[in-house]
This record gives C-alpha cells, sequence and structure tokens, in this order.
C-alpha cells in the first residue's frame, strides 16, 4: 500500500499561459472585481462619514480653544518622542494644556455670530412674529440680547432706519 501524496488542494497563484484556447487573443474585458473589494470600499466610505459626523460638533468646540490646544497638542508629542532623555519634562506641561483647555469658555464673538445665523433663518414676516410672540412669554432680561440682533436684522433688511424713509 502506497500513500497518496498531500497535494490534493494545489492552488495555482498565477498561471503562466492564458486560458485554455485563447492563447493568442487579447483579453478587451477587464477582470470581474472582487466582492471584497467592494464591501472593503464601502466600508471605508461609511467610516469616512462617521468619522467627519463626529468631529464637526469636536471642531466648533476647539476653534475657540485652538490658541491653547496647539502649543498642548506640540509639547505633549514632544515629551512622549523624547521622554527618555531630557526632552520628557516638555510631557507634564503639554498635558496641563490639554487638560486646561476644555476649561476655558467659548469666545462671545463666536457665539454671537452663529446665534445671529440661527435668527436669519426667520425670514419671512410670519416667522418674525410667532418669534415674537414666543419671546413675549419671556422676561426682557432673558431675551434682550434676541430682540436686539432681531432688530438689526429688520433694519438692515429695509435698508433705512427712519420709518417711511425708502432707498431714494
Amino acid at each position: 500500500m502506497i500513500l497518496r501524496p498531500h497535494r490534493r488542494n494545489l492552488v495555482v497563484w498565477r498561471q503562466s499561459a492564458g486560458p485554455a484556447g485563447r492563447c493568442c487573443t487579447l483579453r478587451l474585458r477587464r477582470a470581474p472585481r472582487l466582492t471584497r473589494a467592494g464591501r472593503m470600499r464601502r466600508w471605508l466610505r461609511t467610516g469616512a462619514l462617521l468619522t467627519v459626523l463626529v468631529l464637526t460638533p469636536l471642531a466648533r468646540a476647539v476653534r475657540a480653544r485652538w490658541r491653547i490646544l496647539l502649543p498642548g497638542v506640540v509639547f505633549t508629542v514632544a515629551g512622549v518622542l523624547l521622554r527618555g532623555g531630557a526632552g520628557g519634562v516638555f510631557l507634564l506641561p503639554g498635558l496641563l494644556f490639554l487638560l486646561s483647555a476644555p476649561l476655558i469658555p467659548a469666545s462671545p464673538d463666536a457665539a454671537h455670530a452663529e446665534l445671529e445665523r440661527e435668527l436669519a433663518g426667520y425670514s419671512t414676516p410670519a416667522q418674525r412674529r410667532d418669534l415674537e410672540a414666543m419671546l413675549d412669554q419671556y422676561p426682557d432680561d432673558d431675551t434682550g440680547e434676541l430682540r436686539e440682533i432681531l432688530a438689526r436684522q429688520a433694519m438692515a433688511g429695509h435698508g433705512s432706519p427712519l420709518p417711511g424713509g425708502g432707498r431714494y
């Protein structure tokens, strides 16, 4: 009795010649795509979309605090890379900068500009009346800033601060 060789599952990775019967014809069609490539591309697109959706609010929060985050990142990276030598002293100040950044309040100018953009969405007179009716339910101390922005936008829309005074 002779043992059979273990070459039953022989796989040819690269063929030296083309398919049988077509040795001299040119192949004009592309090879069919693998399903894994399409699946990987879909996963890559989904991952990129989720990354953008997660990082957009983070970028808005960082925009006001970038002046303290930038040195924090630089010092932390330098401290990690040079931690074996004397450069390791940069690690602690970098971490302190990074940990103190969320404690700094966002700049009021950015919040004010964002509020003006949101209030500009109320452009029709009916929308303005509804918004003013909602604001009337609250004290003037709480809604004063909103009323000033709405009055400024109304004046800019008409072109003249004087009643009855048009452009010409």
